[in-house]
């Protein structure tokens, strides 16, 4: 049997109801809804006006418990795995299967090399789930969607009304939306957390890039108001009376503006 590697974060989930939600959403089926699987991606587009996409990247497949999942809903299969034992495995399982292996470190993953519409899906190792999310949502060839399996406190985070420096980039990139909570316990080996499942779906971005270099300098010191940190590029009083005039509290800590806050605050800063 197979033993998991601490050092890469490796665990595997067993339930199988679960893994097919995940896959369905990848899919395009809606949180919550009752599917057919049997019908696949077609059916999902039917029932769902979502368009269907063929192609699903799957990052870390592991054992390949959501692969087969996936392969009940798309024609092809790009499995990127760090863990070149695994790596080597994976294809022998899926004799038959439009599979791609590519023994690689997803963070290094070109995902213009799928060439064509694609939806990604993974459960992904909790030390890098913020580098992940932001190579996916930066890809010059986005996915129509992502549906990513994550610590359940960094999928509360990202929906969360109080923001920070990964809620606002993924809600400035992208809809996102919580799905099912996955307890440890459905992992083997049970991590020391619980997990949610995220789902992203891509668009154009709401505000310009630039403005979170404002966005990171203004969570320098989240705990701090927010006046005060700014006082690195900016005259307090100025500052003051600009927060007054866009009508954000002078006593807001960083988390409390929303995207289109720091969107209004850059304008006024650098116009």
């Amino acid at each position: 049997m197979m033993q998991n590697k601490k050092s890469l974060g490796q665990h595997w989930l067993k339930n199988r109801a679960i893994l097919e939600e995940i896959a369905e959403l990848a899919a395009g089926g809606v949180i919550g809804d009752d599917v057919d699987v049997k019908g696949g991606a077609q059916e999902i587009a039917e029932k769902t006006g979502v368009e269907t996409v063929k192609t699903c990247v799957e990052i870390g497949p592991g054992l390949g418990t959501l692969t087969s999942s996936l392969f009940r809903r798309f024609e092809r299969v790009v499995a990127v795995e760090y863990d070149a034992e695994l790596a080597a495995k994976l294809p022998g399982q899926f004799p038959g299967k439009n599979l791609t292996v590519i023994n690689e470190d997803i963070l290094k993953f070109d995902f213009g090399e799928v060439g064509e519409p694609y939806a990604v899906a993974g459960n992904i190792p909790y030390y890098i789930t913020s580098p992940i999310i932001e190579r996916i949502l930066k890809a010059e060839h986005q996915p129509e969607r992502a549906v990513l399996l994550m610590q359940k406190e960094v999928a509360e985070r990202i929906v969360s009304e109080r923001e920070s420096v990964l809620s606002l980039m993924c809600k400035n990139l992208a809809e996102v939306r919580l799905g099912p909570v996955v307890l440890a316990e459905e992992f083997t080996p049970p991590p020391q957390v619980d997990s949610q499942v995220l789902v992203l779906i891509p668009h154009t971005p709401t505000v310009p890039e630039e403005v979170f270099k404002l966005i990171r300098l203004g969570f320098v010191a989240p705990r701090k108001k927010l006046i005060h940190n700014l006082e690195a590029i900016g005259d307090k009083e100025e500052l003051r009376d600009m927060f007054l005039r866009l009508k954000i509290n002078v006593d807001a800590r960083p988390a409390d503006l929303k995207l289109m806050d720091w969107w209004n605050l850059y304008q006024k800063m650098y116009e």
